[in-house]
């Protein structure tokens, strides 16, 4: 039987945090207010030392998930290839920098990893020891432009299907159950100079059940001519590469994965006034997985703001509010008193 739980992904507030308008307590104690049960961090940009915290600091984090009453969930992880300018990590240099963020979350009291999207498969198998002696599981996350036709995420599906581990598996970024181009994403890069004939064609591709990359990839890798028109302004032509971060896959791609999906990614771009996401649909995708017996949390990610226009107040606090009173609310009439 499921439980989805709601969660908050940190990232949904880093304005907030960046401009030292709200601190990590401030964060959690905003989820505590909002009923919000689990949280999503990322060290690197909430906990002091990361990947080596002090003692005190990690006292002070359980002292706050005391207080708070919520439970630490995640922590994304970044594999930072690039650290130096003349050559990529070596493949050991990779896995004990992934080794240093398994012993912190274990510290952190965190089961879970979320390695970003792209993070090669090789990683899995020489950690296995090290998630199994402190007790966390590593997933990859599966985003939008990079899911499920790109060959690494699928080199990473491979393998964690051949080592059949608990503690590897998937998280689910929900950018990729896009029904509708986000508004907010077309309304930012018009005011930027590009054309609203751009974003008309990438609507009519929604409206077809389809999107931008799906439409490259048939199209040998390159754009349709049809979209080739469009591009007329220099924003055009900066925009477009981005266009095939929203995808439109049905929930249904998910249905054989299920049994290694242990997170999502709610992405919002903008919560309408009227309660659902204007680009997504919540409800089903929470119906889909109380059907299929999904128990684990559905974390907000507010990506908006990175598209909120000149001039206009950020609305992070509020847009992550909003979600989280939809998610909640539509769990509430899905799961009833479940518990």
């Amino acid at each position: 039987m499921s439980r989805i739980k709601t969660a908050v992904s940190l990232y949904s507030l880093q304005d907030e945090y960046l401009n030292h308008r709200m601190d990590l307590t401030a964060m959690m104690h905003f989820l505590k207010e909002h009923n919000v049960e689990g949280v999503e961090i990322l060290p690197d940009q909430n906990i002091k030392n990361a990947p080596h915290p002090s003692e005190a600091d990690v006292a002070q984090w359980h002292q706050l998930l005391a207080e708070t009453g919520i439970t630490p969930v995640i922590a994304d992880v970044f594999l930072n290839t690039n650290l130096y300018k003349n050559r990529s990590l070596t493949k050991r240099e990779c896995i004990d920098l992934l080794i240093e963020e398994i012993k912190q979350a274990n510290r952190l009291g965190i089961k879970l990893i979320r390695l970003v999207s792209m993070v090669p498969y090789w990683v899995c198998e020489p950690l296995l020891p090290y998630c199994e002696d402190y007790d966390v599981t590593i997933a990859l996350e599966v985003h939008a432009g990079m899911a499920f036709d790109e060959p690494e995420t699928l080199d990473f599906i491979e393998e964690m299907k051949r080592l059949n581990s608990p503690y590897v598996g998937l998280v689910i970024d929900t950018g990729i159950f896009c029904q509708k181009f986000p508004r907010v994403v077309k309304a930012y890069e018009i005011n930027n100079g590009a054309s609203p004939e751009m974003f008309d064609y990438l609507d009519q591709l929604f409206e077809q059940g389809t999107d931008l990359h799906r439409t490259v990839k048939e199209n040998n890798g390159e754009y349709p001519e049809a979209f080739k028109k469009v591009i007329k302004t220099k924003e055009d032509q900066m925009f477009a590469p981005l266009c095939d971060g929203y995808e439109n896959y049905p929930f249904e791609v998910m249905d054989d994965l299920m049994p290694y999906i242990k997170h999502f990614h709610i992405k919002m771009f903008e919560m309408t006034p009227e309660g659902p996401e204007y680009s997504m649909d919540y409800k089903g995708l929470l119906e889909y997985l109380d059907q299929k017996g999904y128990d684990g949390y559905v974390a907000t990610e507010y990506e908006g703001n990175r598209f909120t226009l000149p001039g206009k107040p950020m609305q992070e606090k509020e847009q992550v509010a909003a979600n989280q009173k939809y998610l909640q609310a539509c769990l509430k009439e899905i799961q009833g008193g479940r518990k």
